[in-house]
């Protein structure tokens, strides 16, 4: 019988034809043959040239994260770097990132352009020991490639107040911040006040309440209205509720409650069985003015001075040493999705489009919902919007590398980012290989230009699971996107064989569980061409006897033999050209903020 009749036959009654052999797309792996090996998915894992061609060479990445503020006390001296430098060579790793400007945007080593950094919460540098120098000589001698990172839009550290973005407002992001407002069916509105859930000692307040728990008791100034989860006024009480008790909230609905004339406002706009709105009004803010929104000073990357200023600190940094690379840290993106909203970036966009927009309308306005959910309602150059701010990214990324490859033609450029490329639109950096597809619906043949993934030799991602496997997640009944091997193997997939893509592990997150993180750090090494642990703050002394054991095997780095990687761009182009199709990219979402 032909083998076609065998299938055939084989598909209706459900059982294989005698010719296949069935095999289980779960298979042991070990990459690192000195520790326990994990059980990968080979059906979505390990596929691309980088990933064939690393494993092929036994070129495995293998790099300590140094942070510049965390770890003062262990590099400030000669002594310290030695024997740093000579206890993680002895533990296998092949390469270190030196954290040389971190968020707060001071230098570990002396600067022409950016304060030097000479105190961080008790620890102290010596003001004329250069740790960076140190580093470079004793990684050399160890014959260990050294990077140094840099926080490129970062200028600054909110909790402790300083770094030079403060000396420089004009240069920090500007924010668009929503002012929610509540609009009767008349078309009347008031402001409401933030945060919600709270109601302020203040005339005129108007406050929102979705937890019945903190509604305030009846005050003779108050009025309240209850609505439910639609925003349809249920009913109205004088003093904000009778007597001590307070205004029964429906279920899924909210209070209002206000004082003075936000009473007024209630007791003529809120007719019971009327619907209220809710919109925002734009407000624009600096950054440095909302010191609870995020830790890092984040400065605007469409500023020229600052382009400027961080491209200044590169070349000083490729020039002054003879570090094998630059690598930028997370903070090269934007602040989020509502930064930045500068009138310099509102004239670069106007200038890109031809014309003036509406602003902030023209490319989106914020929105509210009576469940107090803020949403987006895109304009008509949303998309325009979107990709225009990775484009930005990229030109400057493009003019970094161009600098760095003039002064040392030698030296590399790598990139630190989030494993959850879903997440990266909202900050503005699109980390993947212009060629790469999938069915991400932010990714518009504009957009998918923006990816940057070829200006760079390899990408660091932070695969900050503690779950190692797709396998392991099954069993656990946890997401298999939140795990190393499907984070990394995204990643590998969005960048698409134009740079080296490493997994990065974070060694806090994992509590001193020394066997979840060797699982996880073998688990990286199979689905990605490396690994990155972060960092030598978090007790790394127990750790160090299993980094040995699991990178026992030596292994140079991939990014060693940047010969290999322009084989591997080259055969993928010729592949292209042949219309040779790709595996599948597998969707499984992961933690937004992973990484970060």
């Amino acid at each position: 019988m032909p083998l076609t009749t065998l299938i055939a036959v084989a598909a209706i009654s459900q059982t294989a034809p005698p010719s296949t052999v069935i095999r289980s797309r779960f298979q042991s792996e070990a990459p690192l043959p000195g520790i326990p090996p994990v059980i990968i998915d080979t059906y979505s894992t390990g596929s691309g040239l980088a990933e064939e061609t690393c494993k092929s060479l036994n070129l495995q990445a293998r790099i300590l994260w140094i942070d510049g503020t965390a770890n003062i006390d262990k590099i400030n001296s000669d002594d310290k770097v030695k024997a740093l430098v000579a206890q993680i060579k002895d533990s296998g790793f092949n390469t270190i990132v030196l954290d040389v400007k971190p968020i707060a945007g001071l230098t570990l080593y002396p600067s022409a352009y950016a304060p030097r950094l000479a105190e961080w919460r008790g620890q102290v540098l010596p003001p004329d020991f250069d740790p960076l120098a140190a580093m470079c000589r004793e990684a050399k001698a160890d014959g260990v490639t050294l990077f140094a990172s840099l926080n490129a839009f970062s200028e600054g550290h909110s909790l402790m107040h300083v770094g030079p973005g403060y000396a420089k407002p004009d240069w920090q992001s500007v924010l668009y911040e929503p002012l929610p407002v509540v609009v009767s069916a008349s078309g009347a509105s008031y402001p409401i006040q933030t945060p919600y859930n709270q109601m302020q000692d203040q005339p005129g307040a108007l406050a929102w309440f979705s937890d019945p728990s903190k509604v305030p008791i009846s005050d003779p100034d108050h009025f309240a209205v209850t609505l439910d989860h639609d925003g349809v006024v249920q009913d109205g009480f004088e003093y904000g509720g009778y007597g001590p008790g307070v205004p029964t909230m429906p279920v899924g609905g909210s209070v209002l409650v206000g004082n003075g004339g936000a009473a007024e406002f209630l007791r003529e706009g809120a007719v019971p069985g009327q619907k209220l709105h809710f919109a925002t009004q734009p407000n624009f803010v600096k950054i440095g003015d909302r010191p609870a929104r995020e830790i890092p000073l984040c400065v605007n990357p469409n500023n020229p001075d600052v382009q400027d200023y961080e491209l200044n600190i590169v070349k000083e940094v490729v020039s002054k040493y003879p570090v094998d690379g630059i690598l930028f840290d997370d903070r090269f993106r934007y602040a989020g999705i509502d930064g930045d909203f500068s009138p310099i970036t509102q004239t670069a966009f106007e200038r890109y489009v031809g014309h003036k927009v509406t602003w902030p309308d023209d490319v989106f306005r914020f929105t509210l919902n009576p469940n107090q959910a803020r949403g987006i309602q895109p304009g008509p150059l949303y998309d325009t919007w979107m990709a225009w701010r990775a484009h930005q990214l990229k030109v400057f990324l493009y003019l970094t590398r161009l600098a760095v490859k003039t002064l040392r033609p030698t030296c590399q450029v790598g990139l630190y980012a989030g494993s959850w490329y879903g997440e990266y639109p909202a900050l503005g950096n699109n980390w993947s290989s212009p060629d790469f597809t999938a069915g991400f619906w932010f990714m518009t043949p504009e957009y998918r230009q923006t990816g940057l993934a070829g200006l760079l030799d390899f990408l660091i991602s932070g695969c900050y699971y503690t779950v190692p496997t797709i396998y392991d997640a099954m069993g656990k009944g946890t997401p298999a996107g939140s795990t190393v091997e499907a984070s990394s193997d995204l990643v590998n997939r969005a960048v698409r064989d134009q740079a080296w893509s490493y997994a990065g592990l974070g060694v806090s997150d994992y509590n001193g569980d020394a066997d979840s993180l060797r699982n996880c750090i073998q688990a990286a090494c199979a689905s990605s061409q490396g690994v990155m642990i972060f960092d030598l703050s978090h007790n790394l002394d127990p750790l160090w006897p299993m980094f040995k054991q699991a990178f026992a095997r030596p292994a140079q780095a991939p990014h060693q033999h940047p010969e290999i990687l322009a084989k591997v761009r080259a055969l993928r182009a010729r592949l292209d050209k042949q219309h040779v199709p790709d595996a599948p990219v597998i969707m499984m979402s992961g933690t937004v903020g992973t990484g970060e």
